[in-house]
């Protein structure tokens, strides 16, 4: 977590979730009675503002976070401090699951690029679940295989050298059917947020985001990104 003054403000800020948050939770509902009334007394809401922290490196693990709304960057610094950006978090997606199950200290950072709403699972109630649940269990070994596959991906995004693939790569990456579940066919995302997402300029960002949506992939909207065509986003090399 981040400073202890600030993760205090956030345990202070904290709340129940609300009737559409927790509709907004999909490994919840397929709890049974027991197993879903232990989770609902433990779920933590807090609003995040921008550029706050919500987990830092090294800090002891307490929560494993979901994504309710907003936009969340998962990075880290190199021992040269050159800040990676391993991913995005858009709406929908829970996270650092690996970290939780092997109760280690938090390897990245989690900022919010807006503000955002993010739940939080308290490790004990994971691990609860974890040793109870069989839906639980079939979740976390979903999203564990799934972000598996997503940073192999990233590595290959990294190698890119052209911008307008690193762009739509990376779009692509943020419209994971069941990593981000919340997203659907509408991302609502600025061309500054991509481009601290991507590693690029905004003005970079605006021109590879012209490009795909002239070939047809996106639709630009006020607001956000529409995709149009999903795998042709994901086969520029």
């Amino acid at each position: 977590m981040p400073s202890p003054s600030a993760a205090a403000q956030l345990r202070e800020r904290a709340r129940a979730p609300d009737a559409l948050e927790r509709a907004d939770i999909p490994w919840l509902h397929a709890l049974d009675a027991n197993e879903k009334a232990r989770a609902l007394a433990d779920l933590k809401v807090v609003k995040v503002e921008t550029g706050e922290l919500l987990c830092r490196v090294g800090r002891p693990v307490t929560y494993w976070f979901g994504v309710i709304d907003g936009l969340l960057k998962m990075s880290n610094d190199t021992s040269m401090g050159i800040p990676i950006t391993f991913t995005g978090l858009p709406p929908g997606g829970w996270f650092g699951e690996g970290t939780v199950i092997k109760r280690e200290p938090y390897r990245y950072n989690m900022e919010a690029l807006r503000p955002s709403t993010v739940a939080g699972l308290s490790v004990e109630t994971f691990h609860w679940l974890l040793d109870r649940s069989i839906p639980f269990n079939r979740f976390i070994v979903q999203q564990l295989n799934e972000r598996l596959g997503q940073f192999i991906a990233a590595r290959e995004i990294d190698r890119l050298s052209d911008p307008d693939a690193r762009v739509a790569r990376s779009l692509a990456a943020l419209f994971h059917p069941v990593l981000y579940p919340g997203v659907g066919t509408l991302l609502r995302i600025t061309q500054q947020e991509l481009g601290y997402l991507v590693g690029l300029s905004r003005q970079r960002v605006n021109e590879a985001l012209r490009a795909l949506q002239s070939r047809g992939l996106i639709r630009v909207e006020y607001g956000g990104v529409k995709v149009t065509d999903l795998e042709g986003l994901r086969a520029i090399r």
